[in-house]
């Protein structure tokens, strides 16, 4: 449990206090109200707005300001130190109550993208039961069950927490161990990217026969024996360490593909991912756990377990690309452009459509509906990419596939040199903080920004965008400090209005996939 209590500890470096100020009487009650901002040391806060006007002025130590008592004054600001910004925050200070600092939530696009990754983590966990290193493991849990007499719902109810306690706690161990900001330095790291794009394709191989991965058989049987011999709880939680170790060689890539999506999302992402994905495996064991008897319809391994195993395996391969394409971009090696990332997936789904088709006369009738439900949209799928060969935006792809390339549009990519010609110019600048590893912010260019109508507001702006994960010559960086400490944000995507003075104009603006609230957005 320690990691969870780690985890739960939030950044707050500003702390608040009010007292009476003013003509204070002899039971201490005055006037008017002092309120105080007392800033932890080689930290500096940021006052975005005070009452109704901006203010945008650091402050080092402390911030001190006397109101009078009856005002309502809101006030917005962050925090940075050297290495990281706290989101903007509203507090509001009602004079006439003095203990009365409020915490108001901002606009945050962070609970749509914990949803997202809690369901990425569901879709995991689905995909990991029909995984053949988990498949063989309901019969073990059956026996191991049917020879307990003792409790078996709620023995059963405790397998399925005690999967879910693993998978959760490792997540949060990988966040305490790297924290949300290094997971996001590793999630557009060259190393790390090659490493899981080796790995998936390490098990492409393996799914595909050339040879088997297993971990030690004497891992599993160990723990298998332990768990036999000692009675409760803690054999229920050997059980489900066993599953845990054995399913690990077709789990983990699922499992790392999760974790790196997860990063840079929050503090809890990865916890969230594997909370979905823990979710998901555990609830049919836990009801095969209950009612054992249930194990009499289920499917034995056989040669429909192989052809699951090939189709993962080009579902793999697919999925490897990402992580090749993630360092390419972020490093300009220019090894995988988006023309030959689609061909490669187009062969991989027709793959998939071909290898189903053949032998389909001598399946049964059962296998041949079960096949063709699968032949279908792998080959659909597979047509649908061809037009991006030429072009074609392929909108459902944009979160995997190398950003295209949007015309009609100028584009500078340093930010002092757009500001230059915009103020040469007389136009406003519209910014555009984004990340080559950043899945919203491709499925943005492909949904909102490649809309006509979109890019017919945009000529009236000069265009930056900022990587802010461009490894070059620490372009990324530069371009991350500049989001954290002028606007206030770490997250990506991330939109800033400028006038043509340089002032900002509008609430900036996250993640959409609706032009029309863009567009609406868009002050010019």
């Amino acid at each position: 449990m320690l990691p969870l209590f780690a985890a739960a500890q939030i950044v707050q470096p500003v702390k608040w206090s009010g007292t009476e100020a003013g003509n204070v009487n002899a039971e201490g009650v005055g006037d008017s109200v002092r309120l105080k901002a007392v800033i932890q040391p080689g930290w500096h806060m940021t006052i975005i707005e005070f009452g109704e006007r901006e203010y945008d002025e650091e402050f080092t130590d402390s911030f001190v300001v006397t109101l009078a008592k009856a005002d309502v004054v809101p006030i917005r600001f962050n925090a940075c130190d050297d290495k990281m910004c706290t989101a903007p925050e509203t507090w509001e200070w009602i004079g006439n109550q003095p203990s009365a600092i409020s915490r108001q939530p901002s606009s945050s696009n962070d609970g749509r993208s914990l949803w997202v990754i809690f369901l990425l983590g569901l879709l995991g966990g689905l995909l990991a039961i029909f995984t053949p290193c988990v498949w063989p493991i309901i019969p073990m849990t059956v026996s191991f069950f049917l020879k307990r007499s003792d409790n078996g719902v709620q023995n059963a109810i405790l397998y399925g927490l005690s999967i879910i306690i693993l998978y959760v706690g490792l997540g949060l161990l990988v966040t305490v161990l790297f924290g949300a900001s290094a997971l996001n330095d590793l999630s557009t790291n060259a190393v790390v990217n090659i490493v899981f794009f080796l790995i998936l394709v390490l098990f492409a191989l393996s799914f595909f026969g050339l040879f088997e991965i297993t971990l030690p058989a004497s891992w599993s049987t160990a723990l298998d024996s332990k768990a036999r011999s000692t009675g409760g709880f803690l054999s229920i939680l050997l059980m489900a360490f066993t599953l845990v170790i054995v399913s690990f060689s077709c789990t983990g890539p699922i499992i790392g593909t999760l974790l790196v999506e997860a990063a840079g999302h929050s503090l809890l992402a990865p916890a969230i991912g594997m909370l979905g994905f823990a979710i998901a495996l555990a609830l049919p064991f836990s009801l095969f756990a209950m009612f054992p008897q249930w194990l009499k319809q289920a499917p034995k391994s056989g040669d429909w377990m192989t052809s699951f195993k090939v189709v993962l395996a080009f579902l793999e391969l697919a999925l490897s690309l990402k992580f090749l394409s993630v360092a390419d971009m972020a490093y300009g090696w220019g090894i995988l452009p988006r023309w030959l990332f689609l061909l490669i997936w187009i062969a991989c789904f027709l793959g998939i459509g071909i290898y189903l088709l053949w032998n389909i006369r001598n399946v049964s009738t059962t296998r041949k509906i079960i096949r063709a439900l699968v032949i279908i949209p792998s080959l659909t799928f597979a047509f649908y990419l061809a037009p991006g060969l030429r072009g074609a935006p392929v909108k459902a792809v944009s979160a995997f596939a190398p950003p295209m390339e949007i015309e009609g549009r100028e584009v500078f990519n340093d930010y002092e040199e757009g500001l230059a010609y915009a103020r040469q110019t007389g136009k406003p600048v519209l910014i555009d903080f984004t990340g080559y590893g950043c899945v919203n912010c491709r499925k943005m260019e492909a949904y909102v920004l490649d809309d006509d109508s979109v890019k017919a507001r945009m000529k009236n702006y000069v265009c930056i965008e900022l990587y802010v994960d461009d490894k070059r010559d620490g372009i990324g960086d530069k371009n991350s400090r500049i989001q954290r400490e002028q606007f206030g944000s770490n997250a990506q995507p991330f939109f800033v209005q400028l006038d043509v003075q340089g002032n900002q104009v509008a609430e900036p603006m996250a993640f959409t996939t609706d032009p029309m609230e863009f567009i609406n957005w868009l002050k010019y």
